[in-house]
């Protein structure tokens, strides 16, 4: 299986990339092959809502999510090419980054082909609140996407109180995470 993970955190060595790191393990080990998009660092443009695209694509936009008329390459390339996404980020005000989201927005352009995929999705986020209802809004945005573009979801990954990568270092998250990533035998 062909796996994307996408992952939104500015900061590389930080804890979201650390369980993202486990789970590539787990999933290498099982066969399958893994992509890492980082959006953090993509040149990526906002979507714009100009709906140029007519939600189907080409974007108007050039930039690395690979918009061109006619070609296939980029990110867009990468996540058409995937039998499953991965979402990484750390929780920013209870939602996931500002570059992963930038990202995502722009999936609009070619929602119709990631609907028709039926493809799995995990998400993995890391966040400095221990509180239990710490990821309820990221969360039901997470099976909002779940929902509208016919994933099928494979399980997340919530790090309460992993502030810091030493923090994260001493939580069972990055066993949970080489777990998920190992039971994805690649089919």
């Amino acid at each position: 299986m062909k796996i994307a993970v996408l992952t939104g955190s500015p900061q590389k060595f930080g804890s979201s990339n650390m369980l993202a790191e486990q789970f590539i393990k787990g999933a290498r080990e099982v066969g399958n092959t893994v992509s890492v998009i980082d959006a953090a660092q993509a040149n990526v443009h906002p979507c714009t809502g100009c709906v140029r695209c007519g939600y189907g694509g080409p974007c108007a936009q050039k930039d690395e999510m690979g918009s061109e008329s006619g070609t296939e390459h980029g990110i867009k390339a990468e996540i058409i090419g995937a039998d499953m996404i991965v979402f990484v980020t750390p929780l920013y005000y209870f939602g996931m980054s500002a570059q992963l989201k930038n990202v995502i927005d722009r999936f609009c352009a070619f929602n119709g082909e990631i609907q028709r995929k039926h493809m799995k999705s995990a998400l993995i986020s890391v966040a400095w609140n221990a509180a239990e209802w710490t990821f309820d809004a990221l969360e039901a945005h997470y099976k909002t996407l779940v929902r509208y573009l016919n994933f099928v979801d494979m399980g997340m990954i919530l790090g309460r109180g992993c502030g810091t990568p030493e923090m994260t270092a001493r939580s069972e998250y990055l066993a949970e995470a080489y777990k998920l990533g190992k039971s994805l035998k690649n089919k």
